[in-house]
């Protein structure tokens, strides 16, 4: 049971180092030391007493520098398979405290009614949902994996304008492309792709998310 637990720990601590680089990623503020603390440091600070780490604990908030109004909130689900009843919680912290986004962190899997309060708040909230498996690495770390930019709306509009092109010109990635998720992009926005080349340094282009 022990060795399970330290397992369990180790998971968790590899999940929430991902899940802070990508609140980073997104352009949130988040201090080097969440990112860069140790194992031992993770287990000392999240775990209650023991070597389970309470998930309670590591649920976080985090602000866009000179924007404290555009919040979010990182919510790790205590039950393996999400309910109605663990949805109601993170919906219940998130309307106290007033944040207009949240991701969900789940171990197994979502209810089909878990999902519907998804769409259903949408009009109100910005709630994703991964798989702890999802964030176990992080993908945009993965060498054959390019690095991506997402265009503010003023740097699609100028994009755009050069080119002469309608956004639905573009190449595109899908909404549920594993980096689209990762980036948060929602249909509509661009996100410039800059590769390696050999023969020019690097190469860049735009996808279109639909």
């Amino acid at each position: 049971m022990a060795d399970e637990a330290e397992r369990e720990t180790a998971r968790l601590f590899r999940v929430s180092r991902t899940a802070h680089e990508l609140v980073r990623d997104r352009g949130y503020a988040i201090a080097d030391e969440e990112i860069g603390m140790s194992l031992d440091d993770f287990k000392q600070q999240y775990a209650a007493g023991g070597t389970a780490i309470d998930k309670a604990k590591i649920n976080f908030s985090a602000a866009k520098e000179g924007a404290p109004e555009e919040q979010i909130y990182i919510f790790y689900a205590e039950e393996a398979s999400v309910g109605i009843k663990t949805m109601r919680k993170f919906i219940d912290i998130l309307e106290s405290q007033k944040i207009p986004r949240g991701i969900l962190i789940y171990k197994t899997s979502m209810t089909p009614s878990a999902n519907k309060v998804i769409t259903a708040m949408a009009q109100q909230f910005t709630i994703e949902a991964f798989q702890e498996s999802e964030l176990l690495v992080n993908i945009t770390h993965h060498v054959l994996v390019p690095k991506h930019e997402v265009l503010k709306p003023e740097e699609k509009k100028l994009l755009l304008q050069k080119y002469r092109l309608k956004d639905t010109q573009l190449p595109r990635i899908q909404l549920h492309d594993p980096v689209a998720r990762y980036y948060g992009l929602k249909r509509g926005q661009v996100v410039k792709i800059t590769r390696p080349s050999e023969t020019a340094g690097r190469y860049v282009s735009y996808r279109l998310c639909l």
